[in-house]
């Protein structure tokens, strides 16, 4: 039997600490990359995701996009993106995605998706269009793609990854006793596997932690013990905020130190990079992973 977090009624009605805190996204390159966002009609999981950094972000002209629609066919208990059956995916996407990254000349773009159980190929094709077609149009562009669990097709993984991006993100989302809650329909050895494929095939591998969910910091080292004997070469720690009443509970709001000693012990480890703080999601400050 799996061993879950008792949420107190407190800890259900806790204010988030200060540190916790961010601005409102304001400001003109905001404006910017929210006229591209709406003229294009492109999902970004900054919004689909309640990104607390979407206005740093925005604001700095760049986001994270993503593609084959905005319902995902997975029913992740933390996961803000909507959930059930999704529409025919548009195959003008990916040209799209491309031009508006080339419109807003960045430098380095991460695009993501929701997961699409029901396409047979998991929507490896739209994948590889998009990072082919933005490579095109912006060749100096670097591209982190955030891909999502394939379900042991490993043919859909290869077909995604095979585009010319150069950094291939697999979120591990939570530590392996809380699987079943956190994430119903994925599987922690699975999600380890295919970041194992995804080094071997020569990429540069990385996932994301949430922390707060009613992990141990026994749980958290053997996470990084794992990634590291699997090939992941950056992780991301971050702190889990829940999106609404209908989503699991925050277990407890990580201290900015306790952060800090992750990231030191992940470097320890043998991670060769770790963003850890509280704030920090999947795709921040993401142009920092491409050389490391």
């Amino acid at each position: 039997m799996i061993e879950l977090p008792v949420i107190s009624e407190e800890a259900t009605k806790r204010k988030k600490p200060d540190w916790l805190r961010v601005k409102l996204p304001v400001g003109k390159e905001y404006a910017k990359v929210r006229k591209l966002v709406d003229e294009h009609k492109l999902h970004t999981i900054c919004e689909s995701g309640n990104c607390p950094n979407m206005g740093e972000c925005w604001g700095a002209g760049t986001a994270t996009f993503m593609i084959l629609g905005n319902v995902c066919t997975r029913s992740c208990s933390f996961c803000a993106v909507a959930t059930g059956r999704p529409p025919e995916y548009d195959t003008d996407e990916p040209r799209r995605v491309a031009e508006a990254i080339k419109l807003m000349g960045v430098k380095h773009a991460v695009i993501t998706s929701v997961n699409r159980d029901e396409l047979k190929d998991r929507g490896a094709e739209i994948w590889y269009q998009t990072v082919t077609m933005t490579k095109q149009l912006s060749p100096e562009t670097t591209i982190e793609t955030l891909i999502p669990d394939v379900k042991a097709n490993w043919d859909a993984l290869y077909r995604m990854i095979s585009a010319g991006q150069e950094v291939v993100s697999h979120n591990m989302e939570t530590v392996e006793r809380l699987y079943r809650r956190v994430r119903p329909q994925a599987k922690y050895s699975r999600s380890l596997e295919q970041t194992k494929l995804t080094k071997e095939y020569g990429k540069r591998t990385k996932t994301g932690i949430m922390l707060g969910l009613g992990e141990t910091k026994e749980e958290v080292y053997k996470a990084m013990d794992d990634l590291v004997a699997h090939g992941c070469d950056i992780l991301t720690l971050g702190q889990y905020l829940q999106p609404t009443k209908m989503h699991i509970e925050v277990a407890e709001f990580i201290h900015p130190d306790l952060f800090a000693h992750y990231r030191e012990e992940g470097l320890r480890r043998g991670l060769k990079y770790v963003e850890s703080g509280p704030l920090v999601r999947s795709s921040y400050h993401a142009e920092r992973h491409v050389n490391v």
